[in-house]
């Protein structure tokens, strides 16, 4: 009796049908077919142990077991539970009637319990394309996929649960939404915010007014900023404040994000959607693999670029990191994702993030704070010259930053509170919403060249504040491209309709180090 099993295969942030054929026939042996690496056919011995552990028979006949499509490597430990369902259901020890009606993945143990498995999130998304009425994970697998309301998602223990639900018994108190497990993470939830994640509030930070503005601006439009100052100045805290003003992501949002973080695994998702914005912070001697993403054929996972999806990678001491992977955030910051290919396979990584950099303007620090810098001039060119024209060209708001004047520190003025610029911020990115609303982005950064005509259209006055500035700073045309969007979203801080010289000058100060390395 041939029976089909339904699983899936993540390929990126997209999972692709694998179904599971389990024939049983007169001869010998157990024979597992479909392009399977170490980890599948190591399942075979698993299934049998745990079923037998369960008292299931093992037919005493041929078993063979193909993983369609053929062509596709399978990887993974998750087979397990739906090849164990095949050969149940084809020796006929159960009745399954609703077999075909769900997605079925997990590891087994020896003993017959159901292991977690990553990805499910991606699972269930391919559940729901495919029309199929649920899935069934293991408890904290399903745990993460719990978003998809329109499906029956079930969190099983064992393979006995399986077989309660696929032969259409009473199994409501298995749905996750009935488990213990979830009604506890969401009053946790509910009372302490989404993940508990703490920032710093704008008016913690005494004085930086200007770099302030600058943060606000990048957060409102999507830009990506560069902060160069001594140390103690405030960079890494301004960063800090810089999440606390992020709007929350939209429902589209938070799903693209978290089926990064399904498909890589990561602990972070153990309950629904990430609502709030991720904020990634690498070592500067993180290796290439580890910004851009990785691996061995369609298994490549993402990297930092990858896991900053809709929030900020925030990278310290930037002209410190390896110059192989500065100069490779060139394609992400311009594409927006990123391309892993290998010579059998090619995975692709949305890497939509605002770039948060830092670094200090000289190896001792302290260049521009009167005469406290002892490094020559030489050494301060050396310093940055790991930072490529292109680079910077990608970067929308470079500012610079001074020490606190020891008279605000004793003060402790209080500026404005993050909720007051989280106010301006929100109702810029509003803005910007209901004008790409016809258009596949959500933010000024966004655009392209194309888009940059359509919705920010330059009078007369501008062109000329424009052709001025273009010449006395000597700027690309990308720079000139940047300067436009970054004045796009300081008119709309300001609620503005059209763009204005002064948004125009503004936008054009905060790119000091085109001219200053030149």
């Amino acid at each position: 009796m041939l029976t089909n099993v339904i699983g899936a295969k993540c390929v990126g942030i997209e999972a692709v049908k694998v179904t599971v054929e389990v024939e049983i026939m007169p001869g010998t042996g157990i024979h597992l077919v479909g392009l399977a690496d170490t980890a599948v056919k190591e399942s075979l011995l698993r299934t049998i142990t745990a079923l037998q552990s369960l008292e299931f028979r093992i037919p005493g006949k041929k078993i063979v077991i193909n993983l369609a499509p053929a062509d596709v490597h399978k990887s993974g430990s998750g087979y397990d539970l739906p090849i164990a369902m095949g050969i149940i259901a084809s020796s006929s020890q159960a009745e399954l009637p609703l077999l075909g009606r769900y997605l079925v993945m997990g590891e087994l143990g020896l003993d017959g319990t159901v292991r977690d498995i990553p990805e499910s999130l991606v699972f269930a998304d391919l559940a729901l394309k495919l029309g199929l009425d649920g899935c069934i994970l293991p408890p904290r697998s399903a745990l993460e996929a719990s978003a998809f309301r329109e499906l029956k998602i079930y969190g099983v223990q064992n393979v006995a649960d399986v077989v309660r639900i696929l032969s259409g018994e009473e199994s409501e108190d298995l749905l996750v939404w009935n488990s213990d497990e979830y009604i506890r993470l969401k009053d946790r939830r509910r009372h302490n915010g989404d993940d508990g994640s703490a920032y710093i509030d704008f008016a913690e930070i005494i004085g930086q007014d200007g770099p302030k503005r600058g943060v606000e601006i990048a957060a409102a439009g999507g830009h990506n900023l560069m902060l160069m100052g001594p140390p103690g100045a405030g960079k890494s805290s301004l960063v800090k404040a810089m999440s606390g003003i992020l709007p929350p992501m939209t429902r589209s949002e938070a799903m693209l994000t978290s089926k990064i973080y399904s498909a890589a695994g990561k602990e972070i998702l153990k309950y629904g959607l990430i609502c709030e914005r991720p904020v990634r912070t690498p070592h500067y001697s993180a290796s290439l693999p580890a910004i851009i993403g990785g691996g061995n054929g369609d298994s490549a996972v993402p990297g930092e670029v990858s896991l900053a999806q809709n929030g900020i990678l925030f990278l310290d001491e930037f002209n410190m990191m390896p110059k192989s992977v500065i100069e490779a955030l060139r394609g992400p910051l311009e594409d927006r994702k990123v391309v892993i290919s290998r010579l059998k396979a090619k995975v692709e990584y949305p890497a939509s993030f605002i770039l948060a950099a830092a670094a200090n303007p000289c190896p001792c620090g302290y260049y521009g704070e009167g005469d406290r810098c002892t490094c020559t001039p030489t050494q301060r060119m050396n310093y940055f010259s790991r930072l490529s024209g292109p680079i910077l060209d990608r970067i929308d708001l470079q500012i610079f930053m001074h020490s606190i004047d020891v008279k605000n520190v004793m003060q402790k003025q209080r500026g404005e509170t993050s909720e007051k610029v989280l106010e301006r911020v929100e109702a810029a990115r509003k803005m910007q919403l209901e004008r790409f609303v016809d258009e596949d982005i959500t933010t000024n950064a966004e655009m392209n060249n194309k888009m940059i005509d359509r919705y920010c259209p330059l009078s007369d006055d501008c062109r000329t504040v424009m052709g001025k500035i273009m010449e006395r700073m000597e700027l690309s045309m990308r720079a000139y491209y940047r300067i436009v969007k970054v004045a796009r979203t300081i008119a709309d801080l300001e609620n503005a309709g059209e763009i204005e010289s002064r948004h125009l000058v503004e936008a054009a100060s905060y790119r000091f180090l085109d001219k200053k390395l030149r």
